[in-house]
């Protein structure tokens, strides 16, 4: 029981480094919570900072969820007789909690989607691509990020039914990895709430690449 919790505490931690708040602080000289829509995640960095920030914030908000669940497969290497799937599965989400909700930055984070596609390509390389796809594909046919978060973090559900192969462990069953996959979705379409809002209303905001810095 206790290097469950271990992994989840570790998780947690990694997850609540807000990559977005030090980068857009060490380029651009203020929090990035308190600029744009007030969320520290890449697309606002975008917005607020530019394009280069903003790759950054989202290649280290990605391989905050690659990682934790590297750090979930070799604890259950090292200690035998655990769970390896449940140890994944609990890196997972606590990883995309700690995003959310980070304790060194009191508690007001992003939106774990980078960080979730990071546990998906981990977890399953052949979900998390096309999820990754998926959501590219909406989010350059609306211009707005949120909807295809929002589509892709309920297809992972949806593909965890009918895709048996692939998981980087797969000692579970697929039941452990769908309810996985459910609470996962749930986290994302909680922490876009505002934006299913607005995007009901007609007033989402959209990206405008060309004019990004």
């Amino acid at each position: 029981m206790a290097t469950y919790i271990i992994v989840a505490v570790i998780a947690y931690l990694i997850g609540s480094i807000s990559f977005s708040v030090i980068i857009s602080k060490k380029m651009a000289g203020f929090d990035v919570r308190e600029k744009g829509s007030g969320n520290a995640g890449s697309t606002n960095v975008l917005r607020t900072v530019g394009k280069k920030a903003a790759l950054i914030t989202l290649v280290c908000d990605i391989l905050k969820g690659v990682v934790s669940i590297l750090i979930a497969i070799l604890a259950g290497k090292i200690i035998q007789g655990l769970d390896r799937a449940l140890l994944v599965q609990l890196a997972g989400v606590f990883v995309i909690v700690g995003h959310t909700f980070p304790i060194f930055f009191k508690f007001k984070g992003g939106k774990g989607v980078a960080t979730a596609l990071g546990v998906l390509l981990m977890v399953n390389w052949q979900i998390g691509l096309i999820c990754l796809v998926f959501a590219l594909i909406l989010i350059v046919l609306t211009r707005m990020v949120s909807v295809g978060s929002i589509a892709a973090a309920v297809l992972f559900p949806v593909l965890v039914i009918f895709i048996n192969q692939n998981y980087i462990v797969a000692e579970s069953s697929n039941w452990s990895y769908l309810i996985f996959s459910i609470v996962i979705a749930i986290l994302v379409m909680f922490n876009h709430r505002a934006n299913l809002k607005r995007v009901f209303d007609g007033t989402e905001n959209k990206i405008d690449f060309k004019r990004s810095k």
